[in-house]
């Protein structure tokens, strides 16, 4: 491919020249000395396309000094794939070195996420969005110079095979195009939108590109008349204005027909016309003219200087009807709403921005941080990106407390995400709310402009469970569950006990509690939990959900809970029983044991007695799983061998003669007897530790007013290894018995 590139080393005149256009006073020198380091290291480096791999940090620096960004920001940019894609390797203590400590941070956000342990790509695709709002967080430049990245990338993407271009094209449409349209930067939403349909659905973009055209050539004297009247209007009405008449982008004209289904003659504001002046009392005298021009469409008024978007979009919206009969849109803004249209939050990160600009961006991005802080702890991906579409990319609804103020919620969220969205509080105490006066069901959702007020009682018992399934804002979902694990942890633990049984029964095959809890135990340590109660408790408020659970729990069931065993008399034993049979997972699977005077049998301990090396045992014959082994006074071994019909099925057995010395470990089962005080189990933890046992299962239970039982799964050597951990874990104060096997 050689012959096919272009050795043309692309530079940055073109970006020193808007830079310097701006009149704001940016470091050349270190934005080319950020130049010059970059070209250095991507040096040999080419894009698909042929191009030198370096003309495409130079296009993203360009996108980002169209939204007037600081030299920081147009440092990182050129730098952003420098640490993670350059063969010649550089790192951010180097960045930091050369450019100082923000360019080094702005660039470890971009920085692509290299090595992510989770267990399948949609979590690690899930992850990397987490990082990124993590980021975002810290400094919303990262996302400005993320969302200038993928612009770039979208507008050369015609070169990439077809499935990376739809895969790369949905992302932007999901996560990105959404978000530009969440901060407000109107310029780069809409290309965003239009390059994605494009590679989506080209057949559907042609179809509305074409149409856009035809329609447009029929009315381009529509648009010229009207707009020459308006301007008369304008003129006679003594206001400075601009006016600009524009027809819709292909990607809103396609959402229409597609998404609500509209025909072409059914969208009404296929024309707008964008009406700027310098001041707000000047854009409602101008509101007035041109409803007193041409008359107006029922509903299609929209005021949001008054009350402005989240993401701080301010403008007259309002579609009337020219003497044609044809409809169109006009918007009317200052020179000021213009800009934050344009460039959103970007506007306010002027390069000249002070301390007094920096707080008025953070409480205008609060909704970032509180998200972040919202998903912090959520386990489950899944929910974690049903938060990113309900609190990010939904339509807003505008509603007003008693007081006036005005609060934006998802569309379709619930007098409870309201009272949550206010206080956490006031959402634990509520009892039920009023919109516009009128009592209402609290599954009710209100509409843009209700005015909402929420009743509350300080002896209110706190949020009921099916709230959970009402509410649509993660914040409020987030608040609700850390009430009730605050609150009520052992009515969880009790709740997800009984999920996980109701899991269990569908497997058919009996178990004991003891098994149960080892099973969550177990399961719970590879999701990230310290005890099966943990899990439980977690299951019991909704903190994941069972079905991401569900896999995890039926593998380490299947690996402890037995198959039931058919009879097999000792006559119709044969060698494929006893040395072939599959055995499950232990810590100790086979040797160690002499089974009727051979060695090497398969085998497997029992679980209800976990012998050890030293331990008199006995050989029960299993289908399956070779030879199970028992301690002889094993209380269940006693049973299946006062039953006659078991006798074929008994064996001789014993161990090694070298068992007792070997390093292989066992498990041992123990139980504590206490006296409650606080720090017992610390202090049983840390013997342990200081004899390094390890701790495989814990479980603590009540056993009267004051005392209570600590079940311990350890490992074990042997018999005297036993006895010298029984000695010392009855040294501890407060410890009243200790005992083999779970009580």
């Amino acid at each position: 491919m050689s012959d096919q590139r272009n050795l043309t080393m692309p530079n940055i005149d073109k970006l020193e020249r808007m830079l310097m256009s701006t009149g704001n006073n940016y470091d050349i020198p270190k934005i080319r000395a950020a130049y010059d380091y970059a070209s250095s290291l991507h040096e040999g480096q080419f894009r698909v396309s042929g191009e030198p791999y370096i003309s495409h940090p130079i296009a993203v620096a360009e996108i980002v000094a169209g939204l007037e960004l600081d030299t920081n920001s147009i440092c990182a940019a050129l730098l952003h794939d420098t640490v993670e894609d350059c063969s010649e390797k550089t790192d951010l203590k180097e960045i930091e070195k050369r450019f100082g400590a923000e360019v080094a941070m702005l660039v470890d956000g971009l920085t692509k996420l290299v090595t992510l342990y989770v267990e399948d790509k949609e979590e690690a695709h899930i992850e990397n969005i987490r990082k990124m709002l993590l980021a975002m967080s810290r400094d919303v430049r990262v996302i400005f110079i993320k969302l200038c990245d993928r612009l770039h990338n979208m507008r050369t993407l015609d070169v990439k095979p077809d499935p990376k271009r739809r895969q790369t094209a949905l992302e932007t449409m999901h996560v990105y195009a959404p978000l530009a349209h969440r901060l407000g930067i109107q310029k780069i939403k809409q290309e965003l939108e239009n390059l994605c349909i494009s590679y989506l659905d080209p057949i559907g973009y042609e179809e509305v590109e074409s149409y856009i055209k035809d329609k447009y050539g029929e009315s381009v004297g529509f648009i010229e008349r009207v707009t020459g009247q308006v301007e008369e209007k304008l003129r006679e009405g003594g206001i400075h204005f601009e006016l600009k008449g524009r027809i819709k982008s292909v990607y809103s004209i396609y959402r229409k027909m597609y998404n609500q289904n509209k025909s072409f003659d059914q969208i009404y504001d296929f024309y707008a016309m964008r009406i700027i002046v310098d001041t707000e009392l000047e854009c409602y005298t101008a509101l007035g003219l041109i409803h007193e021009m041409f008359k107006s469409v029922p509903g299609r008024f929209k005021d949001y200087i008054s009350t402005p978007k989240p993401n701080m979009y301010r403008s007259l919206h309002t579609t009337v009807i020219g003497k044609d009969g044809i409809p169109f849109e006009v918007q009317i803004r200052t020179w000021d709403m213009h800009h934050v249209a344009e460039y959103g939050v970007a506007a306010h990160w002027k390069y000249k921005s002070g301390e007094k600009s920096r707080e008025d961006m953070d409480k205008k991005l609060e909704w970032i941080s509180r998200l972040v802080e919202t998903e912090s702890d959520a386990k489950d991906p899944d929910e974690f990106l049903n938060a990113l579409k309900t609190d990010i990319f939904h339509d807003e609804t505008f509603v007003f407390t008693p007081k006036g103020d005005v609060l934006a919620l998802p569309q379709g969220a619930t007098v409870i995400d309201f009272a949550y969205s206010i206080h956490s509080g006031v959402g634990n105490s509520m009892i039920g709310a009023k919109i516009n006066g009128m009592i209402v069901p609290i599954d009710t959702a209100p509409e843009t402009g209700d005015i909402v007020e929420i009743l509350t009682s300080s002896s209110s018992k706190g949020p009921s469970r099916d709230w959970l399934n009402i509410v649509k804002t993660s914040e409020a979902r987030t608040k609700i569950r850390g009430w009730f694990k605050r609150e009520k942890r052992t009515e969880n633990i009790v709740a997800g006990k009984a999920m996980v049984d109701a899991e269990f029964k569908k497997w058919k095959r009996p178990y004991t509690e003891t098994q149960r809890n080892e099973i969550v135990a177990t399961t719970g340590q590879r999701i990230g939990f310290m005890s099966a109660d943990d899990l439980y408790n977690t299951l019991g408020y909704g903190g994941i959900s069972m079905s991401k659970v569900s896999g995890k729990l039926h593998d380490e069931f299947e690996r402890t809970v037995a198959a039931p065993e058919p009879e097999i008399r000792r006559e119709e034993m044969t060698a494929e029983h006893v040395k072939v049979a599959q055995a499950p997972k232990n810590l100790k699977s086979a040797g160690g044991i002499v089974v009727d005077g051979e060695y090497g049998c398969q085998v497997k301990f029992a679980k209800c007695c976990n012998p050890l090396p030293g331990d008199s045992v006995v050989g029960f014959v299993t289908k399956g799983y070779g030879i199970s082994i028992h301690k002889h006074d094993c209380p269940n071994y006693r049973v299946m061998a006062e039953n006659p019909e078991n006798a074929g099925r008994l064996v001789e057995a014993h161990w090694e003669s070298n068992a007792k010395e070997s390093t292989d470990m066992y498990e041992a089962q123990i139980s504590v007897y206490v006296f409650d005080r606080l720090g017992i189990v610390a202090d049983i933890s840390v013997a342990l530790s200081e004899m390094r046992v390890f701790l495989l299962q814990i479980n603590t239970t009540k056993s009267g007013t004051d005392k209570s039982v600590v079940n311990l799964k350890i490992s074990c050597k042997n018999v005297e290894h036993y006895h010298s951990i029984v000695s010392k874990l009855r040294s501890i104060d407060g410890v009243v018995d200790v005992t083999r096997g779970f009580s």
